[in-house]
C-alpha cells in the first residue's frame, strides 16, 4: 500500500514538473504567435500576452505577399535538404570504417576528430579558406564547411559498435562486400539514429545565419534566418510596409516581426512529428554503449 502511494506521489510530482516545463517552453512561442495575430491597439498598449487580442491577419498577408520571403523560404528548404543529405552521407562514410576495431590508425583518427570538437581555426582563417577556394557568394559556402559534426559522428560510431558483429561476419561469409553490408544490413538497422542525426543537422542548418553574413552577398542566396535578422534590425520593415497608405494603421513592425518568426519556425516544426518515433530511441541507442 505504501509503495503504491509513493508511486502515485512520484507520478504526480513528475506530471506537475513536466507540465510547468511545457508551459515555460511554449509561453514565448505562444506570445509571439499572439502578437502576430493581434491588432495595432492591444500591441501598442501591451495587452497581448499568450492569446491574440482583436484578431488580425494583416501581418501574415504582408509576409506572404512579399516575394523575397517566399523565395527565401524555397531556398532555405533546398539548402537544408542538400546540407542534411550530404552531411549524413559523409558522416556514415566516415563513421562506418571508424567503427571497425581492426582499422589501422583508428585511434589516431579518433583523436583528431575529438580535437576538432574543442579547437578550430577561427573565423578569419575560415573566411580566408572559403575565399581561396572561390566559394564566396555560392550555396557551397553554406554547405561544405559544416558537413561533419564530430559529436554526431561519435554518436553514429557508438551505434554501429552496438550492432552485433555476427551479422557482418555472416554477410562476409556469403560474399558480401563492405559497401553491400553497409547498404543492406547496417543502414536499415541504423534508421533511428540516422533519422535523429538528420533532424539535428537539418535544425542546425535551418537556424544558421552567421555564415551567410560572412560568405553571401547576393540577396537570392539569403536564407530565412538572415531575413529575420534583417527584419529585427529594421532593414526590411520599410520594404514590407511600403505603399501601405491608409492601411498603415492595420499593422505595426512588432506584428510583422512576430509573423515573420512564425513563418520561419513552423516549417521546421512540421518535420518533428514525422521523426518523433525515431528521436528518443536514436539518441539513447547512439549515446549508450551496451
Amino acid at each position: 500500500m505504501k509503495e503504491q502511494t509513493a508511486n502515485r506521489v512520484f507520478d504526480t510530482v513528475n506530471f506537475v514538473l513536466l507540465f510547468v516545463c511545457t508551459v515555460v517552453c511554449l509561453a514565448p512561442f505562444l506570445h509571439i504567435a499572439a502578437i502576430s495575430l493581434s491588432s495595432v491597439r492591444p500591441i501598442i498598449s501591451g495587452e497581448v500576452t499568450l492569446f491574440p487580442v482583436e484578431l488580425n491577419f494583416e501581418a501574415y498577408v504582408k509576409v506572404f505577399s512579399d516575394i523575397s520571403m517566399i523565395k527565401s523560404l524555397g531556398f532555405t528548404v533546398l539548402l537544408t535538404s542538400l546540407f542534411t543529405l550530404l552531411c549524413m552521407v559523409m558522416t556514415v562514410a566516415i563513421g562506418y570504417p571508424l567503427a571497425k576495431k581492426k582499422l589501422k590508425g583508428r585511434k589516431a583518427i579518433m583523436i583528431v576528430v575529438v580535437i576538432t570538437m574543442f579547437f578550430s581555426g577561427g573565423i578569419i582563417p575560415e573566411y580566408i579558406l572559403i575565399r581561396n577556394l572561390h566559394l564566396l557568394d555560392s550555396i557551397w559556402a553554406l554547405v561544405l564547411p559544416g558537413l561533419i559534426n564530430p559529436f554526431y559522428l561519435i554518436i553514429l560510431i557508438t551505434f554501429f559498435n552496438n550492432i552485433p558483429e555476427s551479422l557482418e561476419e555472416s554477410a562476409e561469409i556469403d560474399g558480401s562486400s563492405h559497401f553491400r553490408t553497409l547498404l543492406s544490413i547496417m543502414l536499415p538497422l541504423s534508421m533511428p539514429v540516422i533519422a535523429t542525426l538528420s533532424l539535428f543537422y537539418a535544425v542546425g542548418r535551418w537556424n544558421g545565419f552567421t555564415d551567410t553574413l560572412m560568405y553571401i552577398t547576393s540577396p537570392e542566396l539569403y536564407p530565412l534566418q538572415l531575413k529575420l535578422y534583417q527584419l529585427i534590425q529594421n532593414n526590411m520593415i520599410t520594404d514590407l510596409l511600403q505603399n501601405e497608405g491608409a492601411q498603415m494603421a492595420t499593422v505595426v513592425p512588432e506584428s510583422l516581426k512576430a509573423a515573420s518568426v512564425i513563418f520561419a519556425t513552423v516549417p521546421i516544426l512540421i518535420v518533428y512529428p514525422w521523426l518523433q518515433r525515431f528521436f528518443v530511441s536514436g539518441v539513447m541507442l547512439g549515446a549508450v554503449k551496451g
